[in-house]
Parts: C-alpha cells; sequence; structure tokens
C-alpha cells in the first residue's frame, strides 16, 4: 500500500475512532437554552393563563409574556461532542451538572422543588398584586412542612395556623424559628395553634376559629449546629377576596412571579397596562412586591426576543449580566418592584419611553 494512502487511512481512522469516543464517553455538563415564552393576559392549552372570578375584569391586550429556559434533565449523560457543540452554539449554554442538580438532585427531587417553588411564586404573585391595588389579604403563619421522625411529628400538621411559640405572638414565619431556639435542645416548647381543619372551616364560614390548642413538644438538637429545633418549617397562608387561578401546567421555579402579578393588576385595572405593546420580562416576586434575580437570564432574551417582545422587565440584580448580549431591537427595562414595573409599563404604553429605568448595554 502506497506510503501516502496508508497515512490517509490512519488519519481517516483516527477521526473516527475520536468521533467514536466522543460520541460514547460521557462529560458532567448540563445545557441550558432558550425555552418558550408564554403570554400571561392570554391562553394556554386551551384555557385562561389568569381566571379571575367574584370580581369585575377588565379588556386587556398586547403581551405580559414570562419567559422559560429549557435545561437537560438530571439523568442525562451529555457526551463530548455535544459539550462542544453546546459551547459553540450561540443561544445555548453548557454548565457544569453540578450547577444544575447540587448534591446528587435526582430528577424526581428537582421537579418537586421546582413544582414547590412554582406553586409559592403563584402566591405571592397574588398577594403582591392586590397589595399593588390596595385590596386588603388576610395573611396567618402555618406549618408548611412536619419532618419525619422528628418531635413535632404526629402533633403538629401542615395547615395548622401558629399563633403563639411559648406565649409569644407569632407574627412572620422566621418568628417561629427564632422563638424555638431561644430554648435549649431537651427543652420544652409550647405551641399555641389553630388546627387545619378548624381553620379551613372557619375561612369558609366567614368567622373566626372557635379551636385553639396548646402543644407542647420536646425540642432536640439540629443536625448541623448545636440549637434546638422541633422538625417544622413555617410558611405563609392567605386569604383572598377573591378567587384567582393560574392555569399553567409544565412550567416550574419561581421566576415568573413578577409577570404573574402584572397580568393580575392587568386584568383588574381600567384600561389596559400596555397599550398592545410586546412586553415581557422575568424576575422572583415577594408578598410586598419586590423583585428578584433568576437564572439564564440571556436565554430568556433570546427566548422573548424571537417570540416577538419589543421590551423586557428586567430584575435589577440581572442587569450586568443581561447586559453583554442583549439581542437586536429588545429594550432592558431595570425593575426592582411591582410598583417600578407598572410605572415602566405606563411609560411603553405612551411612548415616552425615554426615561425609562434601563440595563445599558456593556
Amino acid at each position: 500500500m502506497p506510503r501516502r494512502t496508508a497515512t490517509m487511512l490512519a488519519s481517516t481512522l483516527i477521526a473516527v475512532a475520536l468521533l467514536c469516543a466522543g460520541i460514547l464517553i460521557p462529560v458532567k455538563y448540563a445545557e441550558m437554552s432558550p425555552g418558550p415564552t408564554v403570554n400571561t393576559l392570554g391562553d394556554a392549552g386551551g384555557e385562561p393563563v389568569l381566571e379571575i372570578s367574584g370580581r369585575k375584569t377588565y379588556p386587556t391586550s398586547g403581551n405580559l409574556n414570562m419567559t422559560t429556559v429549557r435545561v437537560t434533565g438530571a439523568d442525562y449523560r451529555m457526551n463530548l461532542v455535544e459539550a462542544l457543540y453546546g459551547w459553540l452554539a450561540h443561544d445555548n449554554v453548557v454548565v457544569p451538572h453540578d450547577t444544575l442538580y447540587p448534591d446528587g438532585q435526582t430528577e424526581e427531587q428537582s421537579t418537586q422543588e421546582n413544582a414547590e417553588e412554582f406553586s409559592q411564586s403563584q402566591e405571592s404573585a397574588k398577594v403582591a398584586a392586590l397589595k399593588q391595588l390596595k385590596i386588603p389579604v388576610t395573611s396567618r403563619v402555618v406549618v408548611a412542612t412536619v419532618g419525619k421522625d422528628t418531635p413535632a411529628q404526629d402533633k403538629l400538621h401542615a395547615g395548622d395556623v401558629i399563633k403563639a411559640v411559648d406565649g409569644s405572638p407569632v407574627k412572620e414565619p422566621g418568628d417561629v424559628a427564632k422563638l424555638v431556639t431561644k430554648n435549649r435542645p431537651g427543652d420544652d416548647v409550647v405551641f399555641t395553634v389553630v388546627p387545619a381543619k378548624e381553620a379551613v372551616e372557619a375561612e369558609k364560614a366567614g368567622r373566626e376559629p372557635r379551636t385553639t390548642q396548646q402543644i407542647t413538644i420536646t425540642t432536640t438538637k439540629a443536625k448541623d449546629a448545636d440549637r434546638a429545633v422541633v422538625g417544622i418549617s413555617a410558611g405563609t397562608d392567605h386569604t383572598f377576596p377573591f378567587t384567582i387561578d393560574i392555569n399553567l401546567a409544565d412550567v416550574g421555579g419561581p421566576s415568573a412571579g413578577l409577570m404573574f402579578a402584572l397580568g393580575i393588576v392587568d386584568k383588574l385595572t381600567p384600561g389596559d397596562m400596555t397599550g398592545g405593546k410586546f412586553v415581557a420580562g422575568t424576575g422572583t416576586i415577594d408578598d410586598d412586591g419586590r423583585v428578584g434575580p433568576i437564572g439564564g437570564i440571556s436565554m430568556k432574551l433570546v427566548g422573548a426576543r424571537a417570540a416577538g417582545a419589543r421590551y423586557f422587565l428586567t430584575p435589577a440584580d440581572n442587569c450586568d449580566a443581561a447586559s453583554t448580549d442583549i439581542p437586536d431591537g429588545l429594550t432592558l427595562v431595570k425593575v426592582d418592584t411591582i410598583a417600578d414595573a407598572a410605572k415602566s409599563l405606563e411609560k411603553i404604553k405612551s411612548g415616552d419611553t425615554a426615561g425609562l429605568p434601563s440595563c445599558p448595554r456593556n
């Protein structure tokens, strides 16, 4: 065999071997890419994303789109070729697997966590929207979870309303841990609670609960520190003056909170907020309307612009990252609170956008 032919054959075999190795060898990376966007003022899956009953609503126009990011699953094993392609692709981001799934998190655990965050973001969006409109919302501190094989198991239950700990009134979820940790491990703590069933019945009947209980629990030592715990997490439950349903499946995480809240405000306010403009955005939101940062901002910008957005409501803490590569035709609008966002939407609607708080291009 001529030397040149042999060299070409050897080179081809090496290239094939390298390609096969690249396909077969898994690497510990995951990929993020732009996901779909959904207009919170519109429909999804044949039903309204936001459905309000028991209160007058008003027509809306334009778009207030929430944005998403696609990620490879926890069990997906990317190969070297896919990782290299992802690194070279402009709209995709390849990150270490542990960035998305820390501490060996499974697909099931990730899905559950995202579902819980999504559910909480919906509740906070409702509260923030009604507060923005100065519509009263009743809030109460409740038992959110009870750990298995903990002192509180079978004594406290999810949904129990916590009125006091050791006689001290509880006003916020954080008060519970502060009051419990005033004790030493092994001390008794007395919870004053309204049982979950009684709380639900009282809410349905529009009356104050008639039953409270004193529950004594012996504390134990926390696994990570020398402090007293009983094995519960506290949360906030709300009573709304009318029904607000958010109908959106196959979405997880907390990042749609801001856009849900704005959609609710728009539907409950005479006159539309966007003036028919296409606005997208992202950001977590708390009960007081503060907007927090999210992950995957660059991909959300790409997804929003591809869907037709001209303006993107951007959490202030994401501005620096978002400004590194802004899609052409998209204006970033910096927001810290739902009130900021509402004011910016007024400017966008009027066409007076010169004074919009912006994320300048880097």
